[in-house]
């Protein structure tokens, strides 16, 4: 599986996940008007030049190798996004890596974001399975409840807590991890994890 490769596409439990491209702008701009996605999401988009942008970053991003975008598309309905997952690797030798999402107002209620997710996660894991990450990591803020139920849902158990980072996070973040199988003999016992994660703790889902 080539990683790089502009046709690249996961399909799993109905849904479709895709390159993002220029037609989706007007799409992208609809799915910002949420306020969910305002409350939520650390980057934000407003009109359509702000859309090209976020467009462009993608592709950039795709083409540095550094951040793996996917419009998430139902079979069969590919033009129309329900959500973005995405690969962040701003250290591509890492063997850490970032996971993030987010889905249209929409698509919410319908296990949308999970099969996404889940996705995402076992793409990674393949198609950059000679070098890395070994290690996926997902973040979100205290109050954001549901991103945590997508996260242990996905296999990514709470790791740890981060403390919170006013005026851009007022709150305390959880870092929810899952690593790849083949690491999964080495990593930290549970009872160390759990002690991790001993407190409350969150930030914002999705950046």
């Amino acid at each position: 599986m080539d990683p790089y490769d502009a046709s690249a596409f996961i399909g799993f439990g109905g849904l479709r996940l895709r390159r993002w491209h220029e037609g989706d702008l007007a799409a992208l701009l609809r799915a910002y008007e949420d306020p969910a996605m305002r409350r939520w999401l650390d980057t934000q988009v407003s009109g359509p030049e702000g859309a090209a942008d976020w467009l462009e970053a993608q592709r950039t991003g795709w083409a540095a190798g550094t951040r793996f975008a996917f419009a998430v598309t139902e079979t069969g309905r590919e033009r129309e996004p329900l959500g973005n997952v995405v690969l962040k690797r701003p250290d591509p030798v890492s063997d850490r890596a970032e996971v993030g999402y987010w889905t249209t107002a929409s698509a919410r209620g319908r296990g949308v974001a999970p099969r996404a997710l889940t996705a995402l996660t076992d793409w990674a894991f393949t198609a950059f399975a000679e070098q890395g990450p070994t290690r996926l990591e997902l973040l979100h803020q205290l109050d954001n409840v549901a991103s945590c139920r997508v996260a242990e849902k996905c296999g990514y158990p709470l790791a740890r807590v981060i403390p919170a980072l006013p005026p851009k996070y007022p709150l305390d973040g959880h870092v929810h991890v899952r690593e790849a199988p083949a690491a999964v003999a080495v990593s930290p016992s549970a009872g160390r994890r759990g002690e991790a994660a001993g407190r409350d703790g969150g930030r914002a889902s999705g950046r």
